[in-house]
């Protein structure tokens, strides 16, 4: 019998060895193959699976020649021909050890993503490595990151979407509500978003990114398939059976793509749409966690309303109290959404999820139950109304529509372009803020319930800048403009903060109108631009110009303008200025400090205008812009000014040289040094012992 059972099991062994050569990259493997399939025998039980553990085998071999391939450009030993097999043995027996069940098939795993295979065709979907198609699906993003359009989430970078009554926080999944301008936000026990959860995935990879100019967050996963398992698996790399893996199932990627976003024209909407593309031969499987797929919050009643082909869910509930002892009851309208998503082989899905928020004013608890009945009824009408509204329209109108809207309230900016100090805000810390105050900003101009008079009222605000900003520019403060955001309730409070520092400046014309005016304040504080009843002037500090940057979309009257500070090619400033005319063209005007010179017409010609940064004293706006001509001609009468410089002398009448700690320095030393001198000749010729300066005739020495 110890005849037959160890004829069967070198039967076996050979089997096992012709598995795994078989996927070699050469002939000479095959030597190493079997010394370490010796060395790794578990003896005549192990071998018990058969063709199932020889395919094992030969799975857990091809992770090695793609990384044998990955090696070829090292240098020294692991890129000679030995270098494959001295690799593989190393790790072969390991794999025949753990034949036998799926952590072993995990670790196997793991031990391939080390050394990722090649990233170029099979970048694109439905590649074996979720990478890879990462990174074909991320491609788009770097020329967005390049000219600052696009954020990579990550440290002090808050996921937040919002618009201005709702604030919504992706990462951590949880709602905040700002009912007025002076009330502390609202945040009720309600978990906002839908979370997916793939179903048999065995390996992961994703990245999210904050898109500036669209308002959204956007999520791209990419999953890798492996065998159904008996129920649900969480998302992410797990084990996985052996024969899923050797049915080479798995080595598809479904590419999974999430937008969030606060709609910008319906502040009580915000919506998440689902993209799923399965490019694999097998069902894409995920299951869906969320107050629209589960039992409701612990705070919240639900009820499912059915209205002729529609159907949602209707949560009613109340916020946790103030400190005060006052509540908020709240209301949510949501799309009732399935369980588990199912996407059939080389198909794709797209799900939009909307969800509608009222909220009713701060209620005191004693009063509550009195009026909470009349309170509630109303808010889940207003909800039921407007989310029966929606499911009339199609998804894709509704996203175009709040992208069109944010890329309209965006249009105006900062964009720097050269920094020289560290205490001026970078690119990136700048479009950050810009986005997260137009989130944290109501926009009643872009609600489509505003009647034409009040747009009419509230563009004529917009036009008109009173004595917006006054003061010193805000460029380098870092309080308002700041290099880290850690939080969403830290984003609130900024946003308080940016509302009352424009308003003590004389934007509250600005303000009252909302994400538009609080933009158009904080471009103007940026560099220190100023309206008056007769011109817009730039008063920025004349020593701080060697940063170079520009300031778009700067609103006079019906146009807008940009103005720049750039310098020459011997580092000099100068500004550049261009108009966009907006309608009925309207003649303007502008001339450099001191308004010497005759006053030039602003055309919009591409090429713009440039000005000579002069200084006066005492210090005057460097640039006036007016539609008024003659006020500009008249305006160098009543300036007074005892001289007019270039910035370069300016400079240099600025500079006091090396500091007089330094020249006091050197004196001292000098001083020293003399007088240590003096002290040696002094000591040589005059003290205790020194030889006289002349013999006489008489000394026996001479």
């Amino acid at each position: 019998m110890d005849d037959i059972e160890q004829a069967a099991t070198e039967k076996k062994e050979e089997a096992a060895v012709a598995a795994a050569a078989a996927v070699a990259p050469g002939p000479g493997w095959a030597p190493a193959v079997r010394r370490a399939v010796r060395r790794g025998r578990p003896g005549p039980v192990g071998w018990a699976a058969g063709p199932a553990a020889a395919r094992a085998l030969a799975r857990a071999w091809r992770p090695d020649v793609a990384c044998s391939k990955r090696l070829k450009g090292l240098p020294g030993l692991l890129s000679s021909s030995w270098g494959p097999p001295l690799l593989c043995s190393a790790r072969l027996p390991a794999a025949l050890v753990g034949l036998g069940g799926p952590r072993a098939a995990g670790e196997r795993r793991a031990a391939c993503t080390c050394f990722p295979g090649p990233r170029g065709s099979r970048g694109e979907p439905g590649a074996a490595e979720p990478s890879a198609c990462l990174e074909a699906a991320t491609r788009a993003w770097r020329g967005l990151r390049e000219r600052g359009e696009a954020v990579p989430l990550g440290l002090g970078v808050p996921a937040l979407v919002a618009n201005g009554f709702l604030a919504l926080d992706v990462a951590a999944n949880r709602l905040w509500m700002t009912p007025g301008e002076r009330e502390p936000a609202v945040a009720p026990d309600f978990v906002p978003f839908v979370q997916l959860r793939p179903l048999s995935a065995v390996a992961e990879a994703g990245e999210a990114v904050l898109l500036l100019r669209e308002g959204l967050l956007r999520r791209v996963r990419c999953l890798q398939l492996g065998s159904p398992g008996p129920g649900p698996v969480a998302a992410g790399p797990g084990p996985a059976s052996v024969s899923g893996l050797a049915a080479g199932s798995g080595r598809d990627c479904v590419l999974l793509q999430e937008d969030f976003l606060a709609h910008r024209g319906r502040p009580h909407v915000y919506l998440q749409r689902i993209q799923l593309n399965n490019p694999t031969e097998r069902v894409a499987a995920l299951q869906t966690v969320g107050p629209t797929a589960g039992p409701a919050p612990k705070a919240f009643t639900s009820t499912l309303e059915k209205v002729g082909d529609h159907q949602f869910l209707l949560y009613s509930g109340r916020s946790p109290p103030t400190p005060t002892g006052l509540v908020h009851l709240v209301v949510v309208a949501a799309k009732k959404l399935v369980d588990r998503l199912q996407v059939a082989p080389k198909t794709q899905l797209d799900e939009t999820v909307l969800w509608v928020v009222h909220v009713s004013g701060p209620i005191n608890s004693q009063v509550l139950k009195s009026k909470a009945a009349k309170e509630l009824k109303a808010l889940q009408d207003l909800a039921r109304k407007e989310m029966l509204e929606l499911l009339e329209m199609p998804a894709a109108e509704l996203l175009q529509d709040h992208q069109l809207l944010w890329a309209q309230l965006f249009s105006p900016g900062v964009e720097m372009k050269k920094i020289t100090d560290t205490h001026t805000p970078s690119g990136l810390t700048v479009n950050l803020t810009l986005y997260y105050m137009l989130s944290c900003s109501p926009a009643p101009l872009l609600s489509p319930s505003l009647s034409h008079r009040e747009r009419d009222q509230m563009e004529s605000t917009l036009n008109y800048e009173d004595h917006c900003f006054s003061g010193h520019a805000t460029m380098h403060a870092e309080n308002l403009w700041p290099g880290q955001l850690s939080s969403v309730q830290q984003i609130l409070q900024l946003s308080n903060l940016w509302r009352l520092t424009l308003q003590k400046r004389g934007c509250k014309g600005l303000v009252k109108v909302g994400a538009p005016g609080i933009l158009q304040g904080m471009v103007l504080s940026f560099g220190g631009l100023q309206f008056t009843e007769n011109h817009l002037q730039f008063q920025a500090d004349p020593d701080v110009l060697h940063n170079s940057y520009a300031l778009h979309g700067i609103r006079y009257k019906n146009d807008h303008i940009n103005l720049a500070v750039l310098a020459d090619a011997e580092g000099k400033p100068y500004l550049h200025v261009s108009v966009e005319s907006r309608g009925q063209p309207v003649k303007i005007y502008a001339c450099e400090a001191g308004c010497l010179d005759e006053p030039v017409e602003l055309t919009s010609v591409p090429t713009g205008h440039t000005f000579s940064v002069m200084v006066t004293q005492p210090i005057t706006p460097l640039l006036y812009i007016s539609t008024d001509l003659t006020h500009l001609q008249d305006l160098r009468h009543t300036l007074h000014l005892k001289a007019i410089l270039a910035h370069d002398e300016h400079m240099a009448q600025q500079d006091p040289g090396l500091p007089f700690l330094f020249w006091f320095s050197v004196a001292s030393l000098i001083t020293l040094f003399h007088l240590f001198l003096f002290k040696l000749i002094y000591n040589e010729y005059c003290g205790p012992g020194a030889k006289p300066l002349f013999r006489s005739k008489e000394d026996p020495s001479v």
